[in-house]
């Protein structure tokens, strides 16, 4: 679990194919911290560390890497599998049971992939429109909250293909939003408590408890 509160950026050093996916590389500042086993955070597709580097020539002065695996389901519906040598991804380290939480609660489950539209400046803020495929309109609200890319952000508009968000200053010069161009795939989480609210209503009667006999009866 997340609060989609980027800790830091990292770069993917390398993305190659496995028999099983994918297997990325990614040079972080995290790396010394991160233990085998650990759930992190890219780009807010939940992964698991499975091999770090500290102090390996070549990558000292980004303090390190780490290797996870990407699962072939992941990588289709995810844009994980779009990420290059180079790349600028988004890292968040699972939430601490005793942390506050900023942002909103985060699963690292993409729920699809989106599109950025345009990109509008506005003093020092940005004005960011994302496009969503026709799945994710009932788990979308105006003033709800959204993980792009794994950034917790809030929905400022909305209709039924694209919704609008306000970047603030520090999110956009410390998260991959000001790496990115109009036409870049970002990965859309929905807030999970509309997931069960919609899930709800799917069932409809399903979800409600019937009486036995003798409770009706009485």
């Amino acid at each position: 679990m997340f609060n989609g509160l980027i800790e830091s950026c990292g770069t993917v050093a390398e993305l190659r194919p496995i028999p099983a996916g994918y297997r990325i590389l990614v040079a972080t500042p995290l790396a010394g911290e991160l233990q085998l086993g650990e759930s992190i955070a890219v780009n807010g597709v939940c992964l698991t560390v499975v091999h770090t580097e500290v102090g390996v020539e070549g990558r000292r002065k980004d303090g390190g890497a780490f290797h996870a695996e990407i699962s072939p389901e992941t990588a289709r519906v995810t844009g994980l599998g779009l990420l290059e040598a180079g790349s600028v991804v988004n890292l968040e380290r699972s939430m601490r049971a005793d942390a506050r939480v900023g942002g909103h609660f985060v699963q690292g489950h993409v729920d699809a992939t989106g599109q950025i539209e345009t990109v509008r400046h506005e003093a020092e803020f940005h004005w960011v429109t994302v496009s969503f495929p026709a799945v994710l309109t009932p788990l979308l609200v105006r003033k709800g909250s959204i993980a792009v890319d794994g950034i917790s952000l809030t929905v400022a508009g909305l209709d039924d293909a694209q919704f609008v968000v306000q970047i603030v200053p520090f999110t956009w010069d410390h998260t991959n939003l000001s790496h990115l161009d109009v036409g870049a795939t970002v990965n859309l989480e929905c807030d999970i408590i509309g997931k069960y609210v919609v899930r709800a209503l799917e069932v409809g009667e399903f979800a409600r408890p019937k009486l036995d006999v003798e409770e009706q009866d009485g």
